[in-house]
């Protein structure tokens, strides 16, 4: 899978999570998953906990944290498709 199918999968909608980066199909938040990953839980758990989810919805919300720390995007919302 590619970064851009990984970044295909998070979602910006204005009418969503009041335009926080979610991921596709569900209401969590990238930051939900990226602050879960930080504070050491395994992605094994967060699937456990959120059943509806899937290993590639993790990876995206790491590869859209990635995208979001690089200087050569003034635009993130340029990169996602809804």
């Amino acid at each position: 899978m590619t970064k851009n199918d990984l970044l295909s999968r998070i979602s910006i909608d204005s009418n969503i999570c009041f335009g926080k980066p979610c991921i596709k199909g569900h209401r969590i938040w990238v930051s939900l998953i990226v602050d879960l990953l930080a504070s050491r839980e395994k992605i094994e758990a967060i699937l456990q906990e959120y059943p509806g989810l899937e290993r590639e919805d993790i990876l995206a919300c790491i590869a859209y944290a990635a995208e979001m720390t690089r200087d050569s995007y003034s635009n993130p919302k340029s990169f996602v498709k809804n």
